[in-house]
């Protein structure tokens, strides 16, 4: 599974990789998790407000801070 991370390095950015990182972690198993900071990349994606959580190619959430165990859902639901 390829886990995103769209942000062009702000706090909340940062806070999402970290906590997505833990997520990760917590659910175990193999799965990439990517910074993209390109904003022509992020752009590509449709994604107006970051950070943004996408999943094997589909935008989940945008534009908030997401917690552990909403990105442990997101992933569950992704498979």
């Amino acid at each position: 599974m390829k886990i995103e991370i769209l942000g062009t390095g702000c706090t909340k950015c940062k806070a999402l990789e970290e906590t997505t990182k833990k997520a990760v972690a917590q659910i175990g198993g193999f799965h990439e998790v990517k910074k993209v900071e390109d904003i022509v990349e992020i752009m590509n994606y449709g994604v107006m407000s970051t950070p943004a959580l996408v999943i094997d190619g589909v935008v989940k959430s945008t534009g908030k801070l997401l917690n552990v165990e909403d990105i442990v859902e997101f992933i569950a639901t992704s498979k």
